[in-house]
């Protein structure tokens, strides 16, 4: 009888199910000065529904997501995301004229050949920090060189 109530106990418990989240590809454009805000770009890929809630960096006073979206004339503008939503199995792709991490007050102007840590922080996975790398000004991706 022992065996059987801590069997049914058990099974009474709420599956615990832990998301992991892959990070892609993390790289930032070089910023001419430090006042300015710099942009960040990588790969989110949730093997759960979860949630980006936050990001944070040494390097910024804060760190904003923002989407783009074009309005009825055409005219494209950035949108402040409060959160960001991954899709089980899906790959959500921050990239140059899309959705991308908005690096505001920095401390330090991001110069080229150097890197940063960049701390996300998910509803589910908890907290993940990646080395991002400091692209060229022009540079379009990580396959970039320049």
């Amino acid at each position: 009888m022992k065996h059987f109530l801590s069997a049914a106990f058990i099974a009474a418990l709420p599956t615990l199910s832990i998301a992991e989240v892959t990070v892609t590809s993390p790289w930032a454009r070089a910023t001419i000065i430090a006042g300015r805000p710099g942009a960040g770009y990588l790969g989110l890929t949730s093997d759960t529904s979860d949630r980006l809630v936050s990001v944070s960096s040494p390097i910024a006073g804060h760190v904003m997501l923002h989407s783009v979206e074009s309005g009825e004339s055409g005219v494209s503008r950035m949108v402040h995301l409060d959160t960001l939503h991954l899709p089980a199995g899906e790959t959500v792709t921050l990239a140059p004229g899309d959705m991308h991490l908005m690096l505001m007050q920095l401390t330090q102007k991001l110069e080229e050949g150097t890197s940063f840590p960049l701390t996300l922080t998910f509803e589910t996975a908890g907290e993940i920090t990646v080395e991002v790398p400091v692209l060229g000004i022009a540079a379009t991706g990580p396959e970039d060189t320049e």
